[in-house]
């Protein structure tokens, strides 16, 4: 099986400060001590096993926020230095609510594989599922920030909850050139209601509408750790139909969802799933859709 896997992180810890390893915590996407440890291009590679990987998309790894940029020059350099080009294009992490966050889109800008940004945006009345605690959409000067992806010629990588889906359709339709990709299939967390369905996928639909928007088919292990092939299949397709094969990307988030199964146990999961699709279709699923929306 040939893949391009648009959601993976990398870390080195010998070199690099990541807050969240430095003081793993056992949360609802699961444990993350089990995660301290460095995971590298040969990493992944290995555990791709007979799985071919054709291009990775590396998604900010939440290095330390007091210089993002490090990570991006880090990962170039890999790119530069394998052979392969891996990574062969990089989601950079910014804050865009800070003072410096116009120089450091730009910084990020000059780095030849970068292709956009990724800031966290998840919100919630839990705090089980709360991540930043803060909305971030509804800031001033986090907006005015937001304007200057396109300026830049970045996408944004989408991670946030059903109940913040049309405030960023909202922020969709104001910024038409820019190129959204939700992230996680839109972390559907509130799935024990049918409330908490209703409000996924008319959220997802709202998204959709939405032409510069695409969608990863990805993270849902992180959700559903006793998962099966069955147990994923209504999300996939409901997210499939809903933006379209012309829009959907499988990913692995690895490592992160290496903490509930194998890579190759992953893409064979997403593959049993539409194995009925034409030949076009799981080519665009599974290889075209990224290189396109990520230009790689």
């Amino acid at each position: 099986m040939q893949v391009v896997d648009p959601h993976i992180h990398l870390w080195d810890l010998s070199t690099h400060h990541y807050p969240w390893l430095a003081n793993p915590q056992t949360s609802f996407v699961g444990d993350a001590r089990d995660l301290k440890h460095d995971y590298l291009l040969a990493d992944l590679l290995r555990d791709a096993g007979d799985i071919e990987v054709l291009k990775i998309v590396h998604v900010d790894a939440n290095h330390d926020p007091a210089d993002p940029v490090e990570e991006t020059r880090w990962l170039q350099g890999l790119a530069d230095d394998t052979g392969r080009g891996m990574p062969n294009g990089i989601v950079a992490g910014a804050d865009l609510s800070a003072d410096d966050a116009p120089a450091v889109l730009e910084a990020h800008a000059a780095i030849a594989n970068t292709r956009g940004i990724r800031q966290i945006l998840n919100v919630h009345e839990n705090p089980l599922y709360d991540y930043v605690g803060r909305h971030f959409m509804h800031e001033p000067r986090w907006r005015r920030n937001f304007a200057l992806l396109e300026r830049f010629g970045m996408s944004f990588d989408l991670q946030l909850y059903p109940s913040q889906m049309n405030d960023a359709a909202q922020l969709a339709r104001e910024h038409a050139n820019t190129q959204f990709i939700v992230n996680h299939a839109g972390m559907f967390v509130d799935r024990s209601s049918v409330e908490g369905y209703r409000a996924w996928r008319d959220g997802m639909r709202a998204l959709a509408a939405c032409p510069n928007v695409a969608v990863k088919l990805s993270g849902f292990a992180m959700l559903d750790h006793e998962w099966t092939v069955e147990s994923f299949r209504p999300y996939v397709l409901e997210t499939i139909d809903t933006f379209g094969v012309g829009r959907a990307m499988f990913a692995s988030n690895f490592p992160v969802d290496r903490l509930f199964g194998t890579y190759k146990q992953l893409w064979n999961a997403y593959a049993q799933i539409v194995s009925d699709a034409s030949d076009s279709e799981k080519q665009a699923l599974f290889v075209r859709n990224a290189e396109r929306i990520y230009c790689i």
